[in-house]
């Protein structure tokens, strides 16, 4: 490893401690309901083990900044680091479902306080204009984790004790800190930073409400019941006043200027739209393929494979297109792929082959590759470099509401409009449920849609050196 430039050694580092926070979340999903029959439990009891991972990271990520200027980045990542593992060794020698989720939550922050500060780092080592590939190789992490934990998760509760879903972790954090205390670098600090506590409690209020709301309503009961509309309500109503409290702060605990850089803003609202289309295709394919085709969860598995190696192949592919020719040439593109694909998902027929949709999800995963990651590290080249940890928090913060919010609307829809196709004469099941999942998917296709015109408005590095020559 020592032949790496020491740039790219800190691209390895980070990725270890990301990827396995990732891989972790992902491989617990196919396994809750095991988790239903080892402790005797109920669905809403145990989707808590996703739930409360969901909310602590989210209210955790708007500290990222404030730490990272206070004690350094280096310092901050590899405390996250030492959680997440003390978080898997809780979740090893847990023995009941409440001390799982109490193992989730250790977890959830240590993950909301590693994954700004990662994006952070990686800034730090690189210049601008190398940027676009070095997040386009980390960004690998975040496409093949979520691909192949269902899979990793389902061969471990097959033929292992539920506690290796935790113990799998510890290793690869041990590595990641091993690497981190070596080969990353130490950052500025600031002593005397004030930390913005009323600030603090607002944002924390805010977050922790509207994703909680958002990880119990996957229903229509659910999502209309007073207590989830009271604390989004509550929440709403907390975001609103933490931009009134901080735009009145010398020293606020998140810099909310950043939106006023057009790029920034934009490159945001591009990856929540991106966002939407990635969960609402790992919502909506395993329903397609086991509930339509009558596949198996194999199959189901099989079919996100290609997509995630074709996303990671074009993350570092629209990332060295994005250094050399800036966003316009990488993003506007990735989208349209994406929506082509996705539209595709939404004409599917009961006589449709396997293999023709596992082409539609890789072409998905190809134009996620080119649209996602460039689109964020244009926004965030835009920003100035004292406030990109806190520009990588609200951007982690705003994608992880909006893949919340893309998930409850596909699960309610889903529910919803089945059961109204289904009461048509002549139609069953099946053919109901297939109905709906096209419709579905041609919504997706159309926030995709939506997104791509503002797309044009993302600038590079290329277009600052040209104005700058002006």
């Amino acid at each position: 490893m020592r032949k790496l430039p020491h740039k790219w050694l800190v691209v390895v580092s980070v990725l270890f401690g990301t990827f396995t926070v990732i891989l972790n979340n992902s491989m617990l999903n196919p396994t809750l309901p095991r988790f239903i029959d080892i402790f005797n439990s109920n669905a809403v009891s145990v989707g808590w083990i996703l739930t409360i991972f969901m909310v602590s990271m989210g209210m955790t990520m708007p500290l990222t900044g404030y730490f990272g200027d206070r004690f350094g980045k280096k310092k901050v990542y590899m405390v996250g680091l030492c959680i997440f593992i003390i978080g898997s060794l809780c979740g090893v020698f847990s023995q009941t479902l409440g001390m799982i989720i109490f193992s989730r939550a250790i977890q959830g922050m240590a993950g909301g306080l590693m994954m700004p500060i990662a994006m952070a780092l990686i800034f730090n080592s690189f210049p601008r204009n190398e940027r676009g590939l070095a997040v386009g190789v980390y960004g690998v992490a975040a496409m093949v984790a979520p691909a192949i934990g269902p899979t990793v998760g389902g061969l471990i509760i097959q033929f292992l004790d539920w506690p290796w879903l935790f113990a799998f972790n510890i290793p690869f954090g041990l590595i990641g800190l091993i690497l981190s205390s070596k080969f990353l670098e130490r950052t500025e600090t600031n002593p005397t930073k004030r930390f913005d506590y009323i600030g603090f409690l607002i944002i924390t209020l805010g977050i922790g409400s509207i994703l909680y709301a958002l990880g119990r309503g996957r229903s229509v009961d659910t999502l209309v019941d007073p207590l989830n509309i009271v604390l989004v309500t509550g929440g709403l109503s907390a975001l609103i006043l933490f931009v009134f409290y901080e735009n009145r702060q010398d020293d606020p605990l998140l810099n909310l200027s950043v939106f006023k850089v057009p790029t920034y803003t934009v490159s945001i609202l591009v990856t929540s739209s991106a966002s939407i289309g990635l969960f609402s295709g790992i919502f909506l394919l395993p329903l397609l393929i086991q509930n339509v085709y009558e596949l198996s969860a194999v199959m189901t598995g099989l079919l996100f494979l290609p997509a995630a190696v074709a996303s990671g192949i074009f993350m570092s592919i629209g990332g060295r297109l994005l250094d050399k020719k800036g966003p316009k040439y990488v993003v506007p593109p990735g989208l349209a792929i994406m929506a082509a694909a996705t539209l595709g998902l939404g004409m599917l027929q009961l006589s449709t082959p396997y293999w023709l949709i596992l082409a539609l999800n890789t072409i998905r995963g190809l134009g996620m590759g080119m649209g996602n990651m460039p689109a964020t590290t244009s926004g965030m080249n835009a920003i100035p470099e004292s406030l990109v940890a806190q520009g990588s928090a609200m951007n982690n913060i705003i994608r992880q509401i909006s893949s919340s919010l893309g998930i409850v609307f596909f699960s309610i829809y889903y529910e919803v409009r089945r059961a109204q196709i289904a009461t048509a004469p002549d139609i069953d099941m099946q053919a109901a449920t297939l109905q709906t999942l096209n419709e579905a998917f041609l919504v997706s296709a159309g926030v995709l849609i939506l997104a791509i015109p503002f797309s044009f408005i993302l600038k590079g590095v290329q277009e600052d050196k040209q104005s700058e020559r002006v």
